[in-house]
């Protein structure tokens, strides 16, 4: 997958588009609800992941789970995270063929990883424990004694 194909599929994927904050190739992917990114495309020399050839290459960086990246970092096209954490971050080689699916998996886990976290909605009931109509630790006391509401004191 070429950084275009890539470049395609999260218009089509998310509905967000590269930006190129340093005014580079250098591209950030990011979430259009709260703009945290999901994944960066850079041009990195080969050299400078380890690699025999000379020149330059594109990586994606993309957040991950602390063991897939473990596991995936000794595979052919998978990096230390170029720039990034390397114990939440990975980058893998573009022009890959054979890594495309996994550029799609990886990048979907990231992108979920990076989306918003999704808040549990208040409890009307102003004591822990209590139930949506305040009745359930009235009902549990016994008659003629005295409950707090947030506990089982009696």
């Amino acid at each position: 997958m070429t950084r275009q194909e890539l470049f395609t599929w999260i218009r089509q994927q998310y509905g967000t588009e590269p930006e190129y904050p340093w005014h580079d190739w250098n591209a950030v992917l990011r979430h259009n609800d709260n703009n945290k990114w999901y994944g960066v495309v850079l041009e990195v020399s080969a050299d400078k992941l380890g690699l025999p050839e000379a020149g330059i290459i594109d990586v994606l960086n993309v957040k991950s789970d602390p063991l897939l990246i473990g596991s995936l970092r000794g595979q052919d096209g998978y990096f230390p995270a170029y720039h990034m954490n390397k114990e939440k971050w990975l980058s893998i080689q573009l022009g890959k063929p054979e890594l495309d699916d996994a550029i799609k998996d990886l990048l979907s886990l990231s992108y979920e990883l990076t989306a918003p976290k999704k808040r549990n909605p208040k409890s009307s009931a102003k004591n822990p424990g209590d139930s949506a109509n305040g009745k359930e630790k009235d009902e549990q006391a016994l008659p003629g004694t005295l409950s707090c509401g947030c506990c089982d004191c009696r």
